[in-house]
C-alpha cells in the first residue's frame, strides 16, 4: 500500500453522483504533479489530501495512484487557502478576490468570513451586498459538506445535497437520520429505493411500521404522479407489498394507524374503498361542491337579447357565427357555469371571443387565465385581452395563493382555457378564488391527454352531466384546408391520417427504428429550416412519447444539442444532473418554482453562464431568471420534450418519432395531442405499424378519481 499527501492543485474531474474523482496533487519532494484517482463526496482545489492505494500505469494518462482511501481537510497554508477560495466553491469569491482576501487576512481568513464577516468590507471591491453573499455561501457550504459526507458514507450520491439543505436547513442531517424516508417525499431526484437504502444502513428494520407507513405514502404519491387521485385499498396494499416485500399484516396495521391519525383518508363514494392523501380528497370535494353550486345558480349578466346580439356581432364586429356557435352563445348567456369543448378548427376561439365581446360591451368585468405561460400568451393573442397563468392570477406567495375565499378575484366572468391540463388541486384553488357573483367558462379539448397531475377533471365534469356543456364538432371551411386539423380529427375518430405532398402534414415511414434519429436530425437541422425559413432551435419542436430509449427525449436531446448547439471554444458550460448546459441551449422547467415564477413546462433559452457566480441566466418569453448551478435539477434540455410536457403549447413545427418500442404509450390521445401542438407543419417519422397501433388504441388507462361521482351526487 502506497500513500500520497499534498496540496490539491486542481480537480480534473469529479462526478457528484458516484464520487469518482481525478485530482492533481503537489507533493513535497516531487517536481511534477501527482495524479490521484479515487472517490470522495466533495473535493476542491487547495484542500490537503491524504490518499492510500496502489500505483498503476494508465495507457493514456501515465502513472496514477489508484486510491482505496481518500481523505481531504481544509487548507492551512496561504497557497492552499487561496486556491480553495479561488475554486468557485464560495459564491462571490473568484481568483481575484481570493488573492486579495489572503493578502489582507492571511491564514485567518476562514475565521474572518465565519465570525467577523463585516471586516471583509475592508477589502477593496467588497461591499455590503457581496459580503453578505460570501457569508451566506460560506455557511451553506459548511452544512452542505456535512450532508455530502453523511450521504456518501451511506452509499448515496451527493448531487442533491444543496437541495436537501435548502429544504431542511441546519437540521438536515438530524432530520434524515430520524426519518430517511422524508427524502423520497421532499427531495426531487431521490427515489424511495434510495431512501430505503439509507434507512437500512441507519439500522431501521425491514419490517418496521415506519417503513410500512413510508411505503404506503410513497405508493399513493406514485399513483398521483400517474394521474390517480386515490387507489382502491387492495391495490394500494398490493403495490406497497410489492415495493417493500413486506408481510401484508404489517401493512394493514400501518394503514389502519394512518387512517386513524388522519394521515390518509378512506372514501367509499364510488362503491369501492378508495384511499386518498387528504389534500387530494379535500380538493375533489371542493371542486364538486363549488361547481354544483354554480350549476344550480342563475346567470346574472345584464339583460341581453341573444338574437339581436348575434346580429350585432355580424354587422358591427364582422363575426358571423355558425348555427352551432350561435346556439352555444345562447347557452353561455343563460348559464352561470359552462364547459366549451371540441377539437382544433371547430370555432372554440371564435365562440369565446364572441362571448367576451358581447359581455364587455355590457361592462361585464372579465378575467382570462390558462395553466401555462405559453397557453396564457396564446389566449391573449387570440382574444386581444390580457390573460395570465393561473398561478399569477391567484397571486402565489411563499405561503400559498393570495387569492382565496377571503380575498377573491375581482371579476364577473372568469374564462379558463386549456382546462384539460388542470389537475384537481389547481382547479380547486381556482374555484375557491372565484367571487360569489361571478360566472365561469371552462374551455378545453377533452380528447387530449389529461393533466400530468392527479385527476381527469375536465373529463369527469363532462361525464357527470352536472354542468352545462357545449361540444363543438363542425370543422369550419378555413380550418378544413389544414391537413393538421383534418388529420387530428381523423385520428380522434380512429382513422389513419392522410399524408400528401405540399401540405402541412407528413408521415415519413422508417421501418427500422435505428434510422429514425438520423432522419429527424436531418429534418430539424437542414430540410425544414431550409424550405420553411425557420430557426431550428426556436421554431421546431421534437415531441417524444417517452423519456427513455433511443427515441426518447434524453437521447434525442443529446444528438440534437450536438447538431444544433455544438460546444464552442471559449464558451462556458456546466455539467449538472446528467446534462451539459451551454449558452444558447433550449431548456424546459420540469417542476413549479413559485419563487422564480417559472412553472412546469415553461420553455426558455440559456443566455449566460457565469462560472464565477456559479449562476445561469435563462430567458422565458423575454423574462430573465437566474438559477444557481445547484438548482439545475429543475431544468433539462428541451430540443426534444415529451408530448405530456407540450400540453398547452403550440409550436410552428412539430416533429414526432413513433416506433413499436414505445408500445406501452402508443395511444390515440397521445398522438392526437402531439399533432394538435403543431401550427404550420407536423411531421411524424417512424413505423407505420406504430402509428396504426396508436390510432386504434382508444383505451386510455383508467384514472382512479371520485370527482364524477361527487358531482353527480352534489347535483341530486
Amino acid at each position: 500500500m502506497s500513500s500520497v499527501t499534498g496540496l490539491i492543485e486542481r480537480v480534473t474531474f469529479h462526478n457528484e453522483e458516484t464520487g469518482f474523482c481525478v485530482v492533481r496533487v503537489k507533493v513535497d519532494g516531487r517536481r511534477e504533479l501527482v495524479t490521484v484517482v479515487g472517490r470522495a463526496s466533495s473535493i476542491n482545489a487547495g484542500e490537503w489530501l491524504t490518499a492510500e492505494g496502489a500505483w498503476i500505469q494508465d495507457r493514456d494518462h501515465g502513472t496514477q495512484l489508484k486510491a482505496e482511501l481518500l481523505q481531504t481537510s481544509a487548507p492551512t497554508s496561504r497557497e492552499g487557502i487561496e486556491k480553495y477560495l479561488a475554486s468557485g466553491l464560495i459564491k462571490g469569491i473568484g481568483p481575484v478576490y481570493a488573492k486579495k482576501l489572503v493578502e489582507k487576512f492571511g491564514e485567518g481568513v476562514f475565521d474572518i468570513i465565519d465570525k467577523e464577516s463585516v471586516r471583509l468590507e475592508q477589502v477593496r471591491g467588497i461591499g455590503a451586498e457581496r459580503r453578505r453573499t460570501i457569508r451566506t455561501a460560506w455557511a451553506e457550504q459548511k452544512i452542505v459538506r456535512e450532508i455530502m459526507v453523511f450521504l456518501h458514507s451511506n452509499g448515496v450520491s451527493t448531487s442533491r445535497a444543496v437541495r436537501i439543505y435548502k429544504t431542511y436547513g441546519d437540521e438536515a442531517v438530524e432530520k434524515v437520520r430520524a426519518n430517511p424516508y422524508l427524502l423520497a417525499r421532499d427531495i426531487s431526484g431521490i427515489g424511495f429505493k434510495t431512501a430505503d437504502d439509507i434507512a437500512r444502513k441507519l439500522g431501521i428494520p425491514d419490517d418496521s411500521i415506519l417503513r410500512a407507513r413510508a411505503g404506503l405514502s410513497h405508493a399513493l404519491s406514485e399513483a398521483g404522479g400517474n394521474g390517480h387521485c386515490a387507489l382502491p385499498k387492495d391495490i394500494l396494499l398490493k403495490n406497497a407489498a410489492d415495493l417493500l416485500v413486506m408481510d401484508s399484516l404489517i401493512l394493514q396495521r400501518a394503514l389502519k394507524e394512518m387512517l386513524t391519525e388522519g394521515e390518509l383518508d378512506e372514501d367509499g363514494i364510488t362503491g369501492e374503498d378508495l384511499i386518498f392523501l387528504p389534500p387530494i380528497r379535500r380538493a375533489e370535494v371542493e371542486v364538486a361542491s363549488r361547481l354544483a353550486r354554480l350549476a344550480g345558480a342563475r346567470a346574472e349578466y345584464p339583460e341581453i337579447d341573444a338574437d339581436k346580439a348575434i346580429a350585432w356581432l355580424k354587422e358591427k364586429k364582422a363575426i358571423d357565427l355558425a348555427p352551432s356557435q350561435a346556439e352555444a352563445l345562447r347557452r353561455a348567456l343563460c348559464s352561470r357555469v359552462l364547459v366549451i369543448t371540441g377539437g382544433p378548427g371547430v370555432g372554440k376561439t371564435t365562440l369565446v371571443n364572441s362571448i367576451l365581446t358581447l359581455l364587455r360591451a355590457k361592462r361585464v368585468k372579465c378575467l382570462l387565465c390558462a395553466p401555462t405561460g405559453r397557453a396564457a400568451k396564446r389566449l391573449s393573442e387570440t382574444t386581444g385581452l390580457e390573460a395570465k397563468t393561473i398561478h399569477r392570477l391567484l397571486e402565489y406567495q411563499n405561503s400559498g395563493f393570495s387569492r382565496n375565499p377571503s380575498n377573491p378575484l375581482d371579476c364577473d366572468l372568469l374564462v379558463a382555457d386549456e382546462t384539460s391540463m388542470m389537475d384537481v388541486q389547481l382547479m380547486s384553488k381556482l374555484l375557491q378564488a372565484l367571487p360569489a357573483r361571478a360566472h365561469l367558462i371552462l374551455v378545453g379539448d377533452v380528447d387530449q391527454l389529461p393533466s400530468v397531475g392527479p385527476g381527469a377533471v375536465l373529463g369527469d365534469i363532462i361525464r357527470s352531466c352536472a354542468v352545462p356543456v357545449v361540444r363543438l364538432t363542425e370543422i369550419f371551411r378555413q380550418a378544413s384546408s389544414s391537413r393538421i386539423i383534418v388529420n387530428a380529427h381523423r385520428i380522434n375518430s380512429g382513422a389513419m391520417p392522410e399524408s400528401e405532398k405540399d401540405t402541412d402534414f407528413f408521415f415519413i415511414e422508417r421501418e427500422e427504428p435505428e434510422s429514425v434519429p438520423a432522419t429527424i436530425l436531418e429534418l430539424v437541422a437542414e430540410r425544414i429550416p431550409r424550405k420553411w425559413k425557420l430557426d431550428p432551435r426556436r421554431d421546431i419542436q421534437v415531441l417524444c412519447p417517452m423519456n427513455r430509449g433511443s427515441l426518447g427525449t434524453i437521447q434525442m436531446n443529446r444528438v440534437l444539442q450536438e447538431r444544433l448547439n455544438p460546444k464552442r471554444n471559449g464558451d462556458p458550460s456546466v455539467e449538472k444532473f446528467g446534462w451539459e448546459f451551454r449558452v444558447r441551449d433550449k431548456v424546459i422547467q420540469t417542476r413549479n418554482n413559485y419563487d422564480k415564477e417559472v412553472f412546469n413546462g415553461d420553455i426558455g433559452e440559456i443566455l449566460k453562464i457565469d462560472d464565477f457566480e456559479r449562476e445561469i441566466l435563462i430567458t422565458f418569453d423575454g423574462r430573465e431568471v437566474i438559477y444557481d448551478f445547484n438548482e439545475l435539477d429543475e431544468v433539462s434540455l428541451a430540443y426534444a420534450i415529451t408530448i405530456h410536457k407540450s400540453q398547452g403549447s403550440e409550436f410552428p413545427v412539430v416533429v414526432m418519432p413513433l416506433a413499436m418500442q414505445q408500445y406501452l404509450l402508443l395511444q390515440r390521445n397521445l398522438v392526437y395531442t402531439g399533432i394538435t401542438r403543431g401550427r404550420r407543419l407536423v411531421v411524424i417519422v417512424g413505423q407505420k405499424k406504430a402509428l396504426q397501433t396508436a390510432v386504434r388504441n382508444a383505451s386510455a388507462a383508467r384514472r382512479y378519481t371520485a370527482l364524477e361521482k361527487r358531482l353527480g351526487m352534489a347535483n341530486c
